[in-house]
């Protein structure tokens, strides 16, 4: 199992990093991606934090992803950030994207599918199906979420999504212990969004080291 979208104390999540990777490794996660919130200010000491527990989550089993989840950047500067993060040790770029809950500034969605360095745009609301043609161009993920609140528009999300050929990730952008998922919960993410059994087995797949490698 995996889950690309965590967060912890190095933002606004209630768990030092290595506990999180403990309890999802009792839950059967393989890999985690650590994706803290962050923009200009913390980027790199969030990005070198994460980078320090990578041997240490491997004695539970679990291989860490250092990521980040660039959030409430102006959309004019998402990848130039998204690019710094590569080059500075990045293995996996967030975006948070247009969630019908949040005031992301409009365009979000539209410069993270188009940045070559985004790798998933996160819980993106009501995206367009112009938006999701460019996040399939690009191979940029877009993210069927378990939070509450941005997983309101999942159904709309991944019809569009399917229609673009995009490929989708299940997370749950876990910010404590109570929010990481059983395998049964990711399986009702998955078919709650609409995706039908082979998509769901598809979608939940641990084939995510390749398709970021690629």
């Amino acid at each position: 199992m995996y889950d690309l979208h965590t967060h912890t104390l190095l933002s606004d999540g209630e768990l030092l990093p290595i506990e999180l990777v403990r309890r999802a490794a009792v839950l059967g996660y393989r890999i985690i991606g650590i994706t803290d919130h962050v923009d200009p200010t913390n980027i790199s000491p969030v990005i070198r934090a994460v980078g320090e527990i990578r041997d240490t989550a491997r004695e539970f089993g679990v291989e860490v992803l250092t990521g980040v989840e660039l959030t409430h950047i102006p959309p004019a500067l998402i990848s130039t950030l998204a690019r710094r993060a590569k080059a500075e040790g990045a293995d996996l770029v967030i975006v948070h994207g247009e969630s019908v809950v949040e005031p992301v500034a409009p365009g979000t969605n539209r410069a993270a599918c188009a940045s070559e360095a985004v790798d998933i745009l996160a819980h993106p609301g009501l995206i367009t199906a112009e938006d999701a043609a460019i996040a399939a161009k690009n191979h940029v993920a877009i993210e069927i979420t378990a939070r509450a609140g941005h997983n309101r528009t999942n159904g709309h999300v991944f019809a569009t999504a399917r229609i673009a050929g995009c490929r989708c990730v299940i997370d749950s952008d876990a910010h404590g212990p109570g929010d990481l998922m059983t395998k049964d919960a990711r399986w009702m993410v998955a078919r709650g969004a609409g995706m039908s059994s082979g998509e769901a087995e598809q979608a939940l797949s641990s084939d995510i080291l390749e398709w970021l490698n690629q």
